[in-house]
């Protein structure tokens, strides 16, 4: 078990999330059941498995749990594009929040490898 505040992984993703619902909270109002769900339903995903992960007993499950973590990452990052392209949010935003989320894929990505070993 590892304890989840110290994961560097899981600060961002939280960070992330925490920018996610302020973005998300522009977006038009008839959004609210769709997109915006969508988004902030994914963004507390992230943290919330890369938790579920280390609170787990083995190695295994850890993995396990990032790859469900990673699913989600790639999920908002498509959800992202969207509201871009639909002018929710700016160039600005977007580029920053896809930046984030490219991190904390690749981050990802090493901590699998990590508990490989």
């Amino acid at each position: 078990m590892h304890n989840v505040k110290e994961l560097k992984i899981w600060n961002k993703a939280m960070d992330l999330a925490v920018q996610v619902y302020q973005l998300s909270s522009k977006f038009p109002p008839d959004e609210r059941f769709n997109l915006i769900s969508q988004v902030r339903r994914c963004a507390v995903s992230i943290p919330s498995n890369i938790s579920e992960g280390a609170g787990r007993n083995t190695k295994g499950e850890f993995k396990q749990f990032l790859g469900i973590a990673n699913g989600s990452s790639y999920e908002l990052q498509t959800q992202i594009i969207i509201a871009n392209k639909l002018n929710f949010i700016d160039e600005k935003s977007t580029n920053e929040i896809l930046e984030v989320i490219d991190e904390i894929q690749k981050m990802n990505y090493k901590l699998q490898l990590s508990l490989s070993k």
